[in-house]
């Protein structure tokens, strides 16, 4: 078995809420590969599950910020260079939309609803990776997370989905502009996890229940699979991939009709 070792690299995790946000379970999967990893969390109420999830490990530190504020991102970039001196890999974990987007009908969407979720969800990545470039270092990547309501509808996921579909088309335009510095970027599209950002979504309980039904696998994919996918794109064992979106969801993506 190929094993990964990440020792003397560095990455930012961005988005962090608690243990089961796929965020963590990357940045997690980074520590146990020997990365110094930071790790951002949008809000001072999350402060401190974010330090407590941080603190058993050596090599690491987390900031507050919100990447739609862009002193934010300059201050936490800042720190970044202080701390590491650059970057070799950044996971972007974030995304948000409001509930009243996602309970009603999306012919009903508002202006201000709809602006809200493409920027947090979509236009953070361009944001992210404008503050990163100077600290990107040569082979570095990046890697967001996405949802399949990007092709295909998802009932009640409304607007999301269309900022998902944007998230695509940004990275793929990142990775043409970004691979001339020998920086890779790639989405993991993942099924449906039981995250702080899957509780927003109405009936998704039933969404989580029927995608395993439906799945090749006839199950969901689990955070750890997430987590050791989004390590393979950011390591070397990836470096010939790029502006890609691949899936982790058990095989439910591949399916057509269930028959049984």
């Amino acid at each position: 078995m190929i094993g990964i070792d990440l020792t003397g690299k560095t990455a930012l995790v961005l988005g962090v809420t608690n243990a089961r946000s796929l965020g963590w379970a990357i940045g997690e999967q980074l520590i146990k590969a020997g990365a110094k990893v930071a790790f951002s969390y949008q809000g001072e109420r999350l402060r401190a599950d974010i330090e407590k999830l941080a603190a058993p490990h050596s090599d690491t530190f987390t900031e507050q910020c919100d990447v739609t504020v862009e002193a934010d991102l300059a201050r936490l970039f800042e720190r970044v260079r202080e701390e590491f001196g650059g970057l070799d890999y950044i996971v972007h974990s974030v995304a948000f939309a409001p509930r009243p987007a996602m309970d009603g009908r999306f012919i009903d969407t508002t202006p201000e609803d709809w602006n809200t979720a493409l920027s947090v969800s979509a236009y953070s990545l361009v944001s992210v990776a404008r503050h990163a470039e100077p600290l990107l270092r040569d082979g570095g990547a990046i890697v967001t997370l996405t949802y399949y309501a990007s092709q295909k509808v998802v009932p009640k996921y409304n607007v999301m989905g269309i900022a998902k579909a944007a998230l695509e088309a940004s990275t793929r335009y990142l990775a043409y502009e970004l691979g001339k510095k020998n920086v890779r970027v790639n989405a993991i599209s993942a099924g449906p996890m039981r995250t702080v950002a899957a509780r927003s979504i109405p009936g998704f309980g039933s969404m989580y229940e029927k995608a395993a039904a439906m799945s090749m696998l006839g199950r969901n994919a689990t955070q750890e699979e997430v987590g050791k996918l989004g390590l393979f794109l950011l390591s070397d064992l990836a470096s010939g991939i790029t502006g890609e979106v691949t899936y982790v969801d058990a095989g439910y993506n591949a399916m057509g009709m269930q028959l049984e």
